[in-house]
């Protein structure tokens, strides 16, 4: 199992940042599963809550025609599902890449091969995340990280 954490950067302008709905790494996220998709790898986008699990699915819908990501809420879509499925519950079906959105390492991690994880700027959230990356390290997993300015 690899576990990359993506360190984002301090805002540039806060008020513009203040002004924006999305978090920075809901966004880095979705572009992330339009990588891996590009990649023909199957993707699950694990949040906190069903109101994150919708404003991810949201924020695909958004990509441009030439760039669409197909996706689904967890239940929904094809049999099989669709290349990235988004849930705040335990997927139903194997995927190779985990994108970790919630604040807890989920009980299912170890299924995947790569897990995703996140650094936000905010402190409470840079903490949270310290916190993950203490676990991996102490379940024996070093993970990587990216400065993804």
């Amino acid at each position: 199992m690899a576990v990359t954490f993506y360190v984002l950067a301090e805002p540039q302008h806060p008020t513009e940042n203040e002004l924006s709905t999305t978090p920075a790494h809901f966004a880095l996220a979705c572009q992330l599963c339009a990588n891996f998709y590009r990649a023909n790898q199957r993707v699950f986008v694990y949040t906190a809550s069903q109101q994150d699990a919708e404003l991810i699915d949201q924020l695909l819908w958004q990509f441009d025609a030439d760039s669409f990501v197909p996706h689904n809420l967890s239940g929904e879509g094809p049999a099989r599902g669709a290349p990235v499925e988004i849930s705040w519950q335990a997927p139903r079906q194997s995927r190779q890449i985990l994108i970790n959105l919630a604040t807890d390492i989920p009980a299912f991690a170890s299924r995947f091969n790569d897990i995703i994880e996140f650094v936000p700027s905010q402190a409470a959230a840079k903490a949270q995340a310290r916190e993950r990356y203490k676990q991996y390290r102490q379940s024996g997993v070093t993970p990587a990280t990216i400065n993804a300015d």
